[in-house]
């Protein structure tokens, strides 16, 4: 006959084992959100994101408003932007970090980063949301990330492409390691998506101090793209839905600023 008791026992000594167990467990075992706590200057690693300037224009419309990205009326054209300079941490990112340095960008900051992020809000945003998390003010802030951009060489048939293309992912990560020849497998990933599998962004990791590095576990390749071939939209000067530069006449349009894109 089973001795209740003894189960009782049993069952009261394999609690307390795994009591005891706990600590070591829990050291074995981190708490996930352990490494995406939102500290400014505690991260591992910095990825520069360029995005695809035609994706982003052929995906709006004429009720979204003036953006100064699409709405040209000089004829200036971007094919890739400097979307940011996210700090990462190896799984996770920061974002928003609290600051005692405040989230103002003044606007001769603004004004000098125009020419890569071509949009004051976008400049904003991108200070308020990853900037505050790398530990610095905005000067040496974006001063470091066109320091990031303008390293990279953008390959030719990517600079001014007034012709759609299809390429896979690994065609146009081969024509930039080609242009620069430091980027090495593991250093770069390539995002896609919407009609088609649309060119979105180019992502490449650096450390800290802006060295190249492997990127960690946030820039998974076929997460981001495992499409076998991506539409490379043309570069254009206008809205998809506007007639062509050439018949527009120019226009006295409101200083009113577009909207945040997501990241």
């Amino acid at each position: 006959m089973i001795d209740p008791w003894n189960a009782v026992r049993c069952a009261i000594a394999a609690v307390a084992l795994l009591t005891a167990a706990g600590p070591s467990a829990a050291q074995r075992f981190p708490d996930r959100n352990q490494e995406t706590k939102n500290i400014a200057g505690q991260f591992d690693y910095y990825v520069m994101t360029m995005s695809w300037s035609p994706t982003h224009c052929s995906g709006r419309s004429s009720s979204d408003g003036f953006d100064p990205q699409c709405d040209r009326t000089d004829g200036k054209r971007y094919a890739f932007v400097l979307h940011g300079v996210w700090p990462q941490h190896n799984r996770g990112w920061p974002e928003f970090c609290p600051t005692t340095k405040g989230k103002y960008v003044p606007r001769p900051i603004i004004n000098n980063m125009l020419d890569i992020m071509p949009s004051d809000r976008l400049v904003i945003h991108q200070y308020r949301k990853h900037g505050t998390c790398s530990g610095l003010e905005p000067a040496p802030y974006f001063a470091f990330s066109r320091r990031l951009f303008e390293s990279i060489k953008i390959p030719e048939a990517y600079k001014n492409p007034f012709e759609a293309r299809f390429v896979s992912p690994a065609d146009l990560a081969r024509d930039i390691q080609q242009a620069n020849p430091q980027i090495k497998p593991g250093m770069m990933a390539i995002s896609c998506g919407g009609p088609g599998n649309r060119l979105r962004e180019v992502r490449i990791c650096f450390t800290r101090d802006g060295q190249l590095r492997d990127c960690g576990g946030n820039e998974d390749q076929r997460r981001m793209c495992s499409a076998q071939s991506m539409y490379v939209p043309p570069v254009r000067a206008t809205k998809p839905d506007a007639p062509p530069l050439i018949d527009r006449k120019p226009v006295n349009r409101p200083a009113v600023l577009p909207s945040v894109r997501g990241i």
